[in-house]
């Protein structure tokens, strides 16, 4: 991946991925194959926004946790109402983190 491509995509993503990583990930876009960079373009982060939102809405039934990949504490959120609704006010104000650090992951994973 070329400097423009790699600007370009921090230009788009880097308000869904943690601040302190934009670094690292740029060198690893820059030693990256082409097959991994257009998965990447092709894939879709979560928004930090949305994810707020629908913790705000649904939290409390787990469905920020369960979007994030965090079944066992969907499950646990779903069954006891959000922890009789202290996990769901703890969700609001960690889930941005939680989202930026989902997205980070799903970039590693791609480009392994």
């Amino acid at each position: 991946m070329d400097a423009n491509q790699i600007n370009q995509f921090l230009a788009l993503n880097s308000e869904n991925l943690p601040e302190e990583k934009l670094n690292e990930l740029r060198e690893l876009l820059a030693n990256a194959d082409e097959n991994k960079t257009n998965i990447l373009n092709a894939t879709q982060l979560k928004g930090k926004t949305m994810m707020l939102v629908i913790s705000i809405l649904l939290g409390s039934y787990g469905v920020d946790r369960f979007m994030l990949g965090d079944t066992t504490m969907g499950v646990i959120k779903l069954l006891t109402c959000g922890g009789c609704g202290i996990w769901t006010i703890i969700d609001w104000f960690s889930i941005v983190n939680k989202t930026k650090e989902y997205n980070y992951n799903k970039v590693m994973e791609i480009l392994g």
